[in-house]
């Protein structure tokens, strides 16, 4: 059946009161929907809490501390990151309270290797990125410390089928060598494909061998990061939909040809103050590419929505309420497979 997720960023600073909310409003579905609780991100905690240090506080052997331009590789653990490992304790904590009981698919959202080699800096000198040595270091950092991970989710939460959905929003750039360096002057060298798809492969590798059973890849907004994924041996891929034209629509179409699954990002509801919000406009930007391409609409019963990060100002109840939406529109969904 059609489902229903997200990608992890939250509004507020409550991690038991966001967890809560997620789980219980996706527990609560329609019969046709599979609503998928995900593991929440809260951006509003500051650097510690946000996509980047979530994942700085579960790599293994590679400490990083803030610096005057973000995250960067350090000596040894520090404050920092003892701030960002509290905050990964306390949303696990909180997990174990709002999930009790809860038997079923479970998404654990991170950020992936490459996309946090052109974010975060070394020690000394330019992003990871710039040096190949220090690209498979976050490789091997990110696959051992979210195989760690996945088991510490499915030990406070024995019931969960753990799904990792892989973040990787600068995959397109890092394979077209379009991420800069710091002095501006010229991007860093790019990433070749094959290196990405074994990199991408040895953690879904890792996560899998820790009892997850399945890794997506969320390419972002470019559907030409959906080549390297393909080659890889990841499950799935993920991809926001909105904008990606008929080119991006026949690369989703080889993902689900090759028998993998693909979780697209809808573009938010618009809403009028005649019409209210928009649902079978967000259902139609899934299904009717879909068709233009040729994909089966029976095939629609495999994919899971995804609820993109909330805009910066953001309350709980909007996230809510977007989070509601998607549901809705996951119905719409999975009755056109039907048709």
């Amino acid at each position: 059946m059609t489902g229903v997720s997200g990608v992890g960023p939250w509004p507020g600073t409550d991690a038991l009161e966001a967890a809560s909310t997620v789980v219980g409003d996706l527990v609560d579905t329609p019969s046709e929907v599979v609503g998928t609780p995900f593991t929440v991100l809260l951006p509003a905690r500051g650097p510690w809490g946000d996509a980047t240090g979530a994942a700085v506080a579960v790599l293994a052997d590679l400490p990083a501390e803030l610096g005057p331009h973000g995250w960067k590789l350090a000596d040894r653990p520090g404050r920092d990151l003892e701030r960002a490992r509290a905050h990964a304790r306390e949303d696990l904590d909180a997990l174990a309270v709002a999930a009790h009981g809860y038997a079923g698919p479970l998404v654990l959202p991170a950020l992936g290797p490459f996309t946090l080699a052109a974010d975060v800096y070394l020690a000394r000198g330019d992003r990871m990125l710039s040096d190949p040595g220090a690209v498979r270091d976050a490789v091997g950092s990110v696959a051992a410390g979210l195989a760690e991970r996945v088991a510490d989710v499915r030990r406070v939460v024995p019931g969960a089928d753990v799904r990792v959905l892989l973040r990787e929003p600068l995959l397109a750039p890092v394979l077209a060598g379009a991420v800069p360096g710091f002095s501006g002057r010229a991007p860093l060298r790019r990433v070749p494909g094959p290196v990405v798809a074994e990199g991408l492969g040895a953690v879904a590798d890792a996560v899998r061998a820790a009892g997850a059973t399945a890794l997506v890849v969320h390419g972002g907004t470019a559907w030409s990061a959906l080549a390297a994924v393909r080659a890889s041996s990841a499950d799935g891929a993920a991809l926001a939909v909105a904008g990606i034209g008929e080119r991006g629509w026949e690369e989703v179409a080889q993902v689900v040809e090759d028998g993998r699954a693909f979780w697209p990002e809808l573009p938010p509801q618009a809403s009028s103050q005649c019409a209210g919000p928009d649902v079978v406009g967000q259902a139609d930007a899934l299904t009717r590419p879909w068709r233009a391409v040729g994909l089966p609409a029976a095939a629609l019963r495999d994919v899971v929505l995804l609820a993109g990060a909330p805009p910066e100002r953001a309350t709980p109840d909007d996230a809510r309420g977007a989070l509601a939406g998607l549901v809705r529109a996951a119905s719409l969904v999975a009755e056109r497979a039907e048709g």
